[in-house]
């Protein structure tokens, strides 16, 4: 595998999963000169993963939770590409955070869609999706506040392991679509992501707050 596949702050899944698929396709890009820049990648990947959202409501979560599950892969070639063509540009990083975060939302709002058509709104349905959507843009607004305002990723501040990094919550979600347990998947990322947002924020507060 090339020496600039990899991530310092990848996620279980990414590390595991993703980069033997990403990495074997980010090689076969280089090696035969396609030409294909990281930010066409990163369309590219959104795009796939905004397929996702007219298959849930065609009723075909499974076709919708592969679709998830390679825009995740996917998205680890733009970066792959990035920094084996020393191509990395601020306005790349900018439009794959965008993206991304549009990405989630679409994989969260599609798998909502789908069971509101199976079974009856209720509060608690909605609170799971809310709780869903919110704790993904949570988790992605305390990672870019903290190496903005502190000038380092939190993975590298405390000891709390990042539990629902997106390679994780967007793996669930996928698992989720292909098995039929959509709802329990969407629970679980609600869960996992809700609660790493404000463990990590008042570990990185409390670890912050001793040194100043």
């Amino acid at each position: 595998m090339s020496s600039g596949a990899f991530k310092s702050t990848d996620g279980y899944v990414s590390r595991y999963i993703n980069r033997r698929f990403s990495t074997p396709l980010t090689n076969f890009i280089v090696k035969h000169n396609i030409p294909l820049t990281p930010n066409q990648v990163s369309v590219i990947s959104f795009l796939i993963g905004a397929a996702c959202l007219p298959f849930y409501l065609l009723g075909h979560p499974i076709i919708a939770g592969i679709l998830v599950q390679v825009s995740s892969i996917v998205d680890g070639v733009d970066g792959e590409l990035a920094r084996i063509l020393n191509m990395s540009s601020k306005f790349g990083a900018f439009l794959d955070a965008v993206l991304d975060r549009l990405a989630d939302v679409l994989a969260v709002l599609g798998a909502a869609l789908y069971l509101s058509l199976k079974m009856p709104i209720s509060p608690p349905l909605l609170a799971v999706f809310m709780l869903a959507v919110s704790g993904s843009l949570m988790v992605s607004y305390l990672h870019i506040r903290t190496q903005h305002d502190l000038g380092k990723h939190p993975m590298f501040i405390g000891k709390l392991w990042n539990l629902s990094s997106r390679d994780v919550r967007l793996f669930i979600i996928f698992l989720g679509s292909v098995t039929g347990f959509i709802l329990h998947a969407l629970v679980l990322v609600a869960i996992l992501a809700n609660f790493y947002a404000i463990a990590k924020f008042l570990e990185i507060a409390y670890l912050t707050s001793k040194r100043s």
